[in-house]
């Protein structure tokens, strides 16, 4: 079994501060993707770059303090591509992937952050054209090799991945456009939403805001993904939210696929 995880960290350090690389180091991941970690190279160097074992590649945003992806990996990967948008958003630090390409086999894993639209329509305006960036080159990839993206998507696609979707319908992260262009994503690209083929009861959420005991009260949202390739998604076998402990306002999604690299 290939063990793949994702958790936005909310910041490493502080994520670390919780207990996250003692867990790290005991869930037996063979790859994991962190996204929003918030710090720079100087501080990941000699702390953070190796976590149980796997080598991490990290897209810095440019911007201290901001965003940032990683993408841990314990089998060496033969490329690592950062960015997607050299434009506007690799400044960003939102893109990491990591290649495994052998004679008859073109597989990429990715770790990628999409931006929140939350703060205000100029934010929301990036958002959407993040997104429609992000389809173009989720085309080209589909095209070219098989993949896993896993991260932060900020998207909630149906009614049954928040908690009180009737009252959310025009805010940011559950807005008609941005559950279309998912919609898209999944019945047009042909890309799968890899969690729900596994698990498609409700109150499945991986986010909880900090206000209004969200967390005590499961008042959640299921922003975070893996979004694979048909065939890719096939060897998909056990999922899991990880809720014993809290390293960030997300948890951690774990997927076991039947494949090696």
């Amino acid at each position: 079994m290939f063990r793949l995880v994702t958790l936005n960290l909310n910041g490493i350090r502080s994520a670390a501060n919780k207990g996250f690389e003692a867990w790290a180091g005991e869930t037996g991941a063979d790859c994991m993707g962190v996204q929003e970690v918030k710090a720079q190279a100087d501080t990941v160097a000699g702390r953070f770059d190796r976590l149980d074992g796997m080598d991490g590649h990290f897209h810095y945003a440019e911007k201290k303090g901001y965003s940032g992806v990683g993408l841990y990996t314990r089998t060496a990967p033969s490329d690592v591509v950062f960015g997607f948008d050299p434009d506007e958003f690799d400044a960003e630090g939102r893109y990491v992937e990591a290649r495994y390409d052998t004679p008859g086999r073109r597989f990429s894993l990715v770790s990628c952050y999409f931006p929140s639209g939350s703060s205000g329509e100029e934010r929301q305006a990036a958002k959407f054209r993040f997104l429609a960036k992000m389809y173009l080159h989720l085309a080209r990839l589909k095209s070219e090799r098989e993949f896993i993206l896993m991260g932060d998507v900020n998207i909630a696609h149906k009614e049954i991945d928040l908690k009180n979707w009737r009252s959310n319908q025009k805010n940011s992260g559950f807005l008609p456009e941005e559950r279309a262009w998912m919609t898209r994503l999944l019945d047009e690209l042909g890309l799968v939403d890899v969690f729900r083929t596994l698990n498609p009861h409700p109150e499945q959420y991986t986010w909880w805001s900090n206000r209004g005991q969200a967390w005590a009260k499961n008042v959640g949202w299921r922003l975070d993904y893996h979004l694979a390739t048909p065939a890719v998604a096939a060897t998909a076998r056990r999922e899991h939210i990880y809720l014993d402990q809290r390293f960030s306002d997300h948890a951690p999604l774990v997927i076991d696929y039947d494949f090696t690299l």
